[in-house]
């Protein structure tokens, strides 16, 4: 469907028109989402390419692009030149759509991530715990990106050895979401699985506690 939309928009509109960049860049992401990463960044780069001569570098559909080509570009391991594209997009977002933004916050919750797959663990936790407070300020502590910051941060803690924290916080992100998406949500069921990953582990202390 996204390939056929794409080739029916560069046919009707030419290659640089938005809506076939926009085209392009829904692709990307429906192939990063199958695991087709080469042919993901392929796309995203299209879509980052011509939005940059289109519509500017500083424009949000153009920090998308960035923020796309940085994620899959993680995925496939390549850390530094993800690093590169989250920073770019985090710079970018916050100059044009301010530092409370939604996807400004997004852009610094991928700049820990990527941070944390390098290794780089206290400072990703810092990015995390700034996030996660801006969310609980800006949106409410139940609403389900405040969450997911919960439990991004869960696992920053638990990357450190800081296993009573990362439990703790995981716990309570998991019965939040079974409140507010309900228990068979894949969200709450993910949060789920993670404590019983984290409670078979040799040495960890989470069956010695009451939540």
């Amino acid at each position: 469907m996204h390939r056929r939309d794409l080739k029916a928009s560069e046919k009707v509109f030419g290659p640089k028109h938005p809506d076939t960049l926009a085209s392009a860049s829904n692709l990307g992401s429906v192939l990063l989402s199958q695991g087709k990463y080469e042919e993901a960044e392929a796309m995203h780069r299209q879509a980052l390419e011509g939005r940059e001569k289109v519509l500017g570098s500083e424009h949000p559909d153009t920090l998308t692009s960035v923020n796309n080509l940085g994620s899959v570009l993680e995925n496939q391991g390549k850390y530094e030149e993800a690093e590169l594209m989250h920073r770019q997009a985090l710079e970018g977002r916050n100059k044009v759509l301010g530092p409370e933004y939604p996807d400004t916050l997004t852009s610094v919750s991928n700049l820990g991530s990527v941070l944390g797959s390098q290794g780089k663990y206290e400072r990703a936790e810092e990015l995390e715990v700034q996030v996660m407070k801006t969310r609980k300020s800006v949106l409410g502590c139940e609403h389900p990106d405040t969450l997911a910051s919960m439990g991004n941060l869960a696992f920053m803690l638990k990357a450190q050895g800081h296993n009573k924290e990362a439990i703790s916080l995981m716990v309570g992100c998991f019965r939040l979401r079974g409140q507010v998406l309900g228990s068979h949500h894949p969200c709450t069921i993910s949060s789920l699985e993670v404590l019983n990953n984290w409670a078979s582990e040799p040495k960890t202390s989470f069956c010695k506690h009451s939540y």
